[in-house]
């Protein structure tokens, strides 16, 4: 069965959070608490307040994925959030395919860059990313959790073919 990837509601937050708390026990450390993502009550609401979308993916009624993305904070690009997918659905190009979303919603919007933020743990996101052409900074920020989470800067300059100097 193949999965289906949908818009996100405002309902989804649920079986966000679920995914979330799945992929945060595979790491020593890294708790989810709830109260911690408040944005979940209304995950749908939360990206367009923030000029973005959020996207789902489901195999059946299972949530296998999300991903989401707002406006940056300099308006001239747009921040990927919350990229998860369920173990059992990693290196199955899932993954992929919600970037791709959120890189396609960057296209569209005329933005010059796709940035992020990821937990100094996540080694196989970073690997992800870095395979899709998004740098790691060297800038973190701590996120003053409960976790104690420190977070990795990532950027994907995006480059607009009719304003390239031709040579």
């Amino acid at each position: 069965m193949t999965e289906t990837i949908r818009r996100a509601t405002d309902a989804d937050g649920e079986a966000i959070g679920s995914l979330i708390a799945g992929i945060f026990a595979e790491y020593d450390g890294v708790l989810f608490l709830r109260d911690e993502l408040p944005e979940l009550a209304g995950i749908a609401s939360y990206y367009e307040r923030g000029g973005g979308a959020g996207f789902v993916a489901e195999r059946g009624s299972l949530l296998i994925g999300c991903a989401g993305y707002t406006t940056s904070k300099s308006g001239a690009g747009i921040e990927l959030k919350k990229l998860y997918v369920r173990a059992t659905e990693r290196n199955t190009g899932l993954g992929g395919r919600l970037v791709a979303l959120v890189e396609e919603a960057a296209a569209r919007a005329g933005a010059r860059y796709i940035d992020l933020w990821s937990d100094t743990k996540f080694l196989t996101a970073h690997a992800f990313y870095e395979r899709r052409g998004y740098v790691k900074s060297g800038e973190t920020r701590p996120l003053h959790d409960a976790s104690h989470t420190i977070e990795f800067y990532f950027k994907k300059p995006l480059v607009d073919a009719a304003r390239e100097p031709r040579g």
